[in-house]
């Protein structure tokens, strides 16, 4: 757990506008669909910031921030990643590539995208949906 959060300022400073700008985006755009606990952690030795959604026990996904880069991570357990080969279909081949390049573990496929704009989050909500339905109208 983190003791200090970081403020606007940080972030930006550390992201740069456009890319806090992005952030914020999918921050709107999950919770706009979720209802779900936020932790802020440190970004372990890859990144500065991790910004969990978690319920009952459970991630939903993670953003991760560090000098001028956004991290969002999904891991798909092996259920979910039948859902994922349902959809597949309906997701941009930028998605389906990251999706496809991720290693997978024991415990799932570990997803990191890194966004630089907006165009893939309706994909990225499709995949949140495969892991938990928006609780939220």
């Amino acid at each position: 757990m983190l003791e200090n959060i970081p403020t606007q300022s940080i972030m930006t400073e550390l992201l740069g506008q456009s890319l806090y700008e992005i952030w914020q985006a999918l921050c709107s755009a999950i919770d706009e669909k979720y209802e779900m606990e936020q932790l802020w952690n440190t970004g372990g030795k890859n990144w500065t910031y991790e910004y969990k959604y978690r319920r009952g026990g459970k991630t939903l996904c993670s953003l991760y921030a560090k000098s001028s880069c956004v991290g969002f991570m999904i891991i798909f357990g092996k259920d979910e990643r039948t859902k994922f080969e349902d959809i597949r279909g309906t997701l941009s081949d930028v998605v389906c590539r990251k999706y496809d390049e991720a290693k997978t573990y024991r415990d799932g496929k570990w997803v990191m995208f890194e966004p630089t704009n907006t165009a893939d989050f309706d994909d990225y909500m499709k995949l949140l949906a495969i892991k938990r339905k928006p609780n939220r109208k």
